[in-house]
């Protein structure tokens, strides 16, 4: 039996980073809604409950009723998981005199205590939250203090009758985010040491349950899959063919407004590795219909609308081809598991939908197959790898579905797609030629990451592409400026790049890209491709403006 952790989510952005922790620690996790606690699976080794963006004063502050496992399995409460627990058990918890925001230091920490076993003192940890806990609960026993925090940490052995029962533990502080500094020890404590996770959970472990699920799911069944030639569809694709061979047929629609050569490089890659795909060339029908439009929304819409009359075209002839012996009865998506997060808001409502080709008739009677729906970008990229598939497939950057539509700004032409495709091209080619070298603690993130590199001398070689978490080009169609190029006045577009950090996409920062690199990039661009004469580089950051500019 699978062990596993749960993570009840009260509504923290950072409780998809908890959930990454856990993972890291090859252990599987499931984050769930605050209301959602699986009361009989006995799977589960451990609870830890999230941060809030409300104060557990608030009317409606989420809550839940700890009984169901508090004395039964270990507990780690978080922000407002510690302030919920001292408030719920007998504790105080009022308004601080200001906000608790920042990095701060464990003055006093008990290192004899299991959580922080393997601490230093003096440790820095990450703060956020507007109230504080002024008094703990009876027979719990402070462990951890800041300089303006007394009961930063503090835990009970048991809460269960006559002192038996498994141990609880509550810090005010982040130890899921990069800032604290030994939070990963902190949560190996918790999670390996307390839980007694056997830490089993791998890409390799992930492959072979999964293919083994597969096939006993699927039987002789066929399946049809959409591509998209990124990371998510392009996995589940090699999974999917591992498990069922040919009985999978993928089908690649090009709209026209992917990056240059790409539908021609893709199909070439899904050749390599052997999957059945069904590449479709329907550029034609998308630029007649977007044709004049301007508004970003109506030009989604059109797109979405558009892939899934042609993808449905193309899906109802395997379907009405296929015999009674081998009948599709399947639609795979590379659904993965912060969509599915997403898609559920804490109160359980469905607030976002993600990976549906939408709209696919009745008559065709197709159930979901979602292969990577457990897994996080990061471990979709792992078992990419432990599937032997090319590292230039598992790397690539995410891209929009409607692609460079999104990324020109007014209507689209064919015109206006080829000036953008040329400039991205440009870019991307030199995100990938640029190399970097890097020590330390930001040597360490990339090999974590699995990206392929050699140390030597204590340096990695990476390119900047790598360390990107996703860019491209920009294309300000709406926008003219002036340059002049030999004896010549222009008045053409300008080109916005953009290159951001990222670990989930829910935060992004720019990327500081080195400025030898940008002006061969802006040079070349300038010289290189008809109709730009101007090239700007976008600073903004995640919130508050959005990754793509549409």
């Amino acid at each position: 039996m699978q062990q596993k952790i749960i993570i009840l989510d009260f509504g923290s952005q950072t409780t998809q980073l908890i959930g990454r922790r856990v993972r890291e620690l090859d252990t599987f996790c499931e984050i769930l809604p605050y209301n959602k606690f699986p009361k009989d699976d006995p799977s589960v080794i451990g609870v830890i409950l999230s941060g809030s963006p409300f104060s557990v004063h608030d009317p409606e502050a989420f809550k839940v009723d700890l009984s169901q496992f508090v004395g039964r399995l270990p507990v780690l409460g978080i922000c407002y998981g510690a302030q919920f627990i001292s408030h719920t058990l007998g504790g105080r918890v009022e308004k601080a005199d200001s906000r608790e925001y920042g990095r701060a230091n464990l003055q006093t920490v008990d290192t004899t205590n299991p959580l922080f076993r393997g601490f230093e003192q003096h440790s820095q940890v990450w703060m956020s939250h507007g109230d504080t806990i002024t008094a703990i609960p009876d027979n719990f026993k402070v462990i951890g203090s800041t300089k303006d925090v007394t009961n930063a940490a503090f835990w009970c052995p048991s809460l269960g009758r006559d002192g038996e029962g498994s141990p609880i533990w509550a810090v005010q502080f982040h130890p899921e985010v990069f800032h604290t500094s030994q939070g990963k020890t902190l949560l190996h404590n918790f999670v390996v040491d307390i839980c007694g996770s056997r830490q089993e959970w791998s890409a390799a472990s992930f492959v072979d349950s999964t293919v083994a699920e597969l096939k006993a799911q699927l039987g002789q069944d066929r399946v049809i899959l959409g591509l998209s030639g990124g990371v998510d569809s392009s996995v589940a694709a090699v999974l999917l063919n591992k498990a069922i061979g040919n009985r999978l047929t993928c089908i690649f629609v090009d709209h026209g407004m992917l990056r240059k050569n790409e539908f021609q490089q893709v199909m070439k890659d899904y050749e390599v590795l052997g999957l059945n795909v069904i590449g479709v060339d329907a550029s034609e029908k998308f630029f007649a219909d977007l044709a004049g439009v301007t508004d970003p929304e109506q030009k989604r819409k059109i797109i979405g609308r558009d892939f899934v009359e042609v993808f449905n075209e193309e899906a109802k002839k395997i379907v009405n081809s296929t015999s009674s012996n081998s009948k599709c009865r399947w639609l795979a998506q590379g659904t993965i598991y912060p969509d599915r997060i997403e898609s559920l808001n804490i109160t359980g409502k469905v607030i976002k939908s993600h990976h549906n080709v939408g709209g696919l008739p009745k008559e065709m009677n197709l159930q979901l197959c979602e292969p990577l729906k457990w897994l996080f970008k990061d471990e979709v990229r792992r078992v990419g790898r432990q599937l032997g598939m090319p590292e230039h497939l598992i790397t690539r950057h995410p891209f929009p579905g409607p692609g460079l539509a999104v990324r020109i700004l007014g209507d689209i032409t064919p015109e206006k797609v080829r000036i953008l495709q040329d400039a991205d091209d440009i870019y991307i080619r030199g995100l990938r030629d640029y190399k970097v070298k890097l020590s330390g603690e930001e040597a360490r993130k990339v090999l974590a990451a699995g990206i392929p590199a050699e140390m030597q001398d204590g340096e990695i070689e990476v390119s900047l592409y790598d360390q990107i978490w996703q860019a491209g080009a920009i294309l300000l169609s709406t926008v003219r400026s002036v340059g002049v190029m030999g004896d010549e006045r222009t008045y053409e577009h300008p080109v916005a790049l953009r290159a951001v950090t990222s670990t989930d996409a829910m935060t992004a920062d720019w990327a500081h890209l080195p400025y030898d690199f940008m002006a061969r990039v802006s040079n070349e661009i300038i010289n290189k491709v008809r109709g730009v004469n101007r090239v700007c580089y976008d600073i903004s950051s995640k919130p508050p403006a959005t990754i793509e500019w549409e």
